[in-house]
């Protein structure tokens, strides 16, 4: 079994801060599955309603942790690593 990492843009941090503080419990239990299990297990919990990004943002993924906040990142296999870009409240 391969294990993943995860690594973090720079503004990860910064958004998580000002984010209500379970929605930063929800992002490490949202990376403890990936780096156990790797980014497709995320598709077996409908709660994370994971899909493929359109548009300007093609290539990405988006991981529900509620109704607002999403987690934007894109996977890299060949290095088995998984790129968060940003945890942002979704704008309606």
């Amino acid at each position: 079994m391969r294990t993943w990492e995860i690594l973090e843009h720079r503004r990860v941090a910064k958004s998580l801060r000002h984010a209500p503080e379970w929605i930063a419990k929800e992002y490490e239990v949202w990376k403890e599955l990936v780096l156990k299990q790797g980014p497709e297990v995320l598709r077996e919990f409908p709660g994370y309603h994971d899909e493929q990004l359109k548009g300007i943002r093609s290539g990405q993924r988006s991981s529900r942790l509620n109704r607002q906040y999403r987690v934007i990142y894109t996977v890299d296999r060949d290095l088995i690593t998984v790129y968060v870009l940003e945890v942002t409240p979704h704008r309606y």
